[in-house]
């Protein structure tokens, strides 16, 4: 996939903070501070999420720099493991994004409910409100790679706009939170500091995840050995700070304890800094915010089908392109189609959170790992401009041991969630070979490109 249309470091900066900065920071910041026994877990949990992220960040890209091709996180794994394992952990991947897109949307849709509590009251309202921004996104992105990457810089400048705002209520007069603590919480379950922090961390690894996502564009990043790891680094950097600030202003103005119980969070924030009109208007933005994650996703996603199909483990028809844009058609449409389905499966942001992280566990282990082969194989790259991370091995074996400690720890929660997401991928590994028995063509490109 060579195409002409390239993504200037701006435009692939915006991509990583928009694939982190869902609507997460304006809802797990609730689900984080439900399971943390006291602010100091609390805020040790943001921290070290930060921390991790750029260990990532780091990891991925040298990975990005090593390996930059389209599609890059299905090929990476293929290129580093079995072809089974590649085609097992992308498809529980894109499960996996898709349901997150669909929780996200709906979190969205929750805050818009706000504004118009008549019209949009049942989780199926809210699911049709989601339903239509994916489907707008979908037609913006048939338009090509420049106008959605357009679009994506916009929305990203107005969901940044409102964590910004949420920042700034810090220095403007609020209701003071000790007059307002004694709002009942959801009792915390009696738990040790460590246990507390893992769980906590839960809802901080999906409010941080999404930026391994942005090796998929590979060579469509103009200079992507200088850009990607420079696009990462700014993304993250500001995404840290973001995130920190914002759960600052949150903990300041609405109070640990009263966090306990809330949902649109945000929303509480600015009612009690704004008034109800200052909080409707921020929560009608806010909406619009959310949907750049949906037009990251859409971006994204398509790519890893087109990887697949060009390897055979998908039919070739996810890998056509529309001849005058180079847009992913059926692979886009199907990604789309599989959100739209999910959203109306999804019942609530929680109960597909734990599903979702315990899946992306496996996929982080297993991606960042593979820096310790590409180092290897591709020692003839060193030197030649490319970044290569420094305190290696250490970076990504920090990365991998924080993802094994979230994953230990929803498999402790809700062990019931760590049994389907296992058994998800084992049946995904046992469809490539009956998929690859019927077909033996089926993982030998990419093998003899290796060769």
């Amino acid at each position: 996939m060579h195409g002409k249309q390239k993504l200037n470091l701006f435009s692939f900066t915006m991509i990583v903070v928009g694939l982190v900065i869902g609507m997460g920071i304006f809802r797990t910041a609730a689900t984080s501070a439900k399971h943390a026994i006291e602010p100091s877990v609390y805020f040790t949990a943001w921290l070290l999420g930060g921390f991790f992220a750029l260990c990532g960040a780091l990891t991925y890209a040298e990975i990005g720099s090593r390996y930059p091709v389209t599609g890059g996180y299905y090929k990476i794994f293929s290129y580093a493991y079995h072809p089974s394992i590649a085609f097992a952990i992308n498809c529980i991947i894109l499960i996996s994004n898709a349901a997150s897109l669909s929780g996200v949307a709906l979190i969205g849709s929750g805050y818009i409910a706000k504004l118009f509590p008549s019209f949009i009251q049942t989780d199926i309202d809210k699911a049709l409100l989601s339903c239509a921004a994916i489907l707008v996104f979908y037609l913006i992105n048939l338009r090509g790679l420049r106008m959605s990457s357009r679009a994506q810089n916009m929305l990203m400048l107005i969901k940044i706009g409102m964590i910004v705002v949420l920042i700034l209520a810090l220095f403007f007069p609020h209701q003071d939170v000790a007059a307002t603590a004694a709002v009942a919480s959801t009792p915390v379950p009696e738990m040790s500091w460590i246990q507390s922090l893992g769980v906590s961390l839960i809802a901080v690894s999906f409010t941080y995840g999404g930026y391994q996502q942005t090796i998929n564009f590979g060579n469509e990043v103009d200079k992507p050995a200088k850009n990607i790891p420079r696009g990462i680094f700014i993304g993250i950097a500001i995404i840290i700070g973001l995130y920190l600030l914002a759960n600052l202003s949150y903990y300041s103005i609405v109070g640990f304890d009263n966090m306990k119980a809330e949902k649109e969070i945000a929303y509480v924030l600015m009612e009690k800094v704004f008034g109800k009109t200052g909080a409707d208007i921020f929560a009608f933005f806010l909406f619009f915010g959310v949907l750049a994650y949906v037009n990251a996703l859409l971006m994204s996603n398509p790519r890893v089908m087109y990887a697949m199909s060009n390897e055979g483990v998908l039919p070739k028809v996810f890998s056509r392109q529309n001849p005058k844009n180079e847009v992913l058609t059926i692979s886009l449409t199907v990604f789309a189609a599989m959100c739209i389905i999910i959203l109306f499966f999804a019942q609530t942001f929680d109960k597909i959170l734990n599903f979702t992280i315990f899946l992306d566990c496996f996929g982080m282990v297993a991606s960042s790992a593979t820096i310790f082969v590409l180092r290897k194989r591709t020692r003839h790259l060193d030197g030649t401009g490319i970044f290569k991370m420094k305190f290696y091995p250490w970076i990504p074996l920090i990365f991998m041991g924080a993802y094994l400690f979230v994953g230990i720890s929803i498999a402790m929660q809700t062990p019931d969630t760590a049994l389907v997401g296992a058994a998800v991928l084992a049946a995904f590994m046992v469809i490539y070979f009956i998929s690859k028995k019927l077909n033996p063509a089926i993982g030998t490109d990419l093998s003899a490109k290796d060769q």
